[in-house]
């Protein structure tokens, strides 16, 4: 009884800051002294109170700008922003930011948060990139831009990881084609893989993956296409073997090619007998 009596009083004590504070809050809002305004702001973005620094710097930001105290402004609201997880409406005001204010201190941090922003909103790669791909691109603008920055260690990361995920989603996409059976897409991905990512992880795979297309391909063709497509098969196992003389793939690999060579002199013995 006596700890249900503590309880309710600490309950009411809460209640009664509460409305205390939206009590003074209100008062802020209504007040016309954007000074006031603009104090309060800094306190609540120090106590990380996002909602509430954005509320009144939004109110005085057409009364400060041009002012000294605008840059402050504007540079904290796109942070309010951020934090807020609103990350595409934060970068486009850390762009703003930037653009309005290049001589300032903060316009390296601003340019980085730009692009960081772009990033953190980007989806899975399973997901369209093309977020993915204006980060990486505004990213790469920055460390040009800001050779030697304190933000340079991140701004890799972030363009390395942007890397990973457009070359994850062209992996799946090419992968795709080949689950449906549409083996001549499935090749010519692979290969346009290859051009886009020649340093990829996923190329020793997709070059034992066009083997098996060619191989399948063959199988299911016309009898008049099988030897070309039973040769290319063969060709495609040379370059496996060539370029992954280790591979994991090669034993599975090895039984189509030996099948292979099996089809194309019986398709020839056939040629020449008939």
């Amino acid at each position: 009884m006596k700890n249900q009596k503590s309880f309710n009083s600490l309950l009411i004590l809460l209640l009664l800051a509460l409305s205390i504070g939206c009590s003074k809050f209100r008062a802020l809002e209504r007040s016309e002294d954007w000074r006031l305004k603009y104090e309060a702001g800094l306190n609540y973005f120090k106590e990380k109170d996002y909602y509430h620094t954005a509320i009144l710097f939004e109110q005085i930001l057409p009364i400060v700008r041009g002012l000294p105290e605008g840059e402050k402004v504007e540079f904290y609201l796109a942070y309010c922003q951020y934090y807020q997880k609103t990350y595409l409406l934060a970068s486009n005001q850390f762009k703003v930011f930037y653009e309005t204010y290049g001589r300032s201190q903060s316009a390296e941090e601003a340019y980085f948060m730009y692009a960081y922003s772009l990033y953190v909103a980007s989806p899975d790669a399973q997901l369209d990139q093309k977020s993915s791909i204006e980060a990486m691109g505004a990213m790469q603008t920055f460390l040009n831009q800001f050779p030697g920055s304190q933000f340079s260690d991140k701004a890799t990361e972030v363009v390395a990881n942007c890397q990973e995920k457009l070359e994850r989603k062209e992996y799946d996409n090419a992968i795709q084609y080949l689950k449906m059976r549409y083996y001549q897409a499935s090749i010519v991905a692979f290969n346009n893989f290859k051009k886009t990512f020649p340093d990829s992880k996923y190329l020793e795979e997709l070059t034992y993956l066009k083997v098996v297309a060619e191989f399948k391909f063959a199988q299911q063709s016309i009898p008049s296409k099988q030897l070309d497509r039973y040769i290319s098969t063969v060709e495609f196992y040379r370059e496996l073997v060539d370029g992954y003389p280790t591979s994991s793939f090669l034993k599975e690999a090895e039984r189509m090619y030996t099948t292979c060579l099996n089809q194309i002199n019986f398709i020839k013995s056939k040629i020449k007998n008939s």
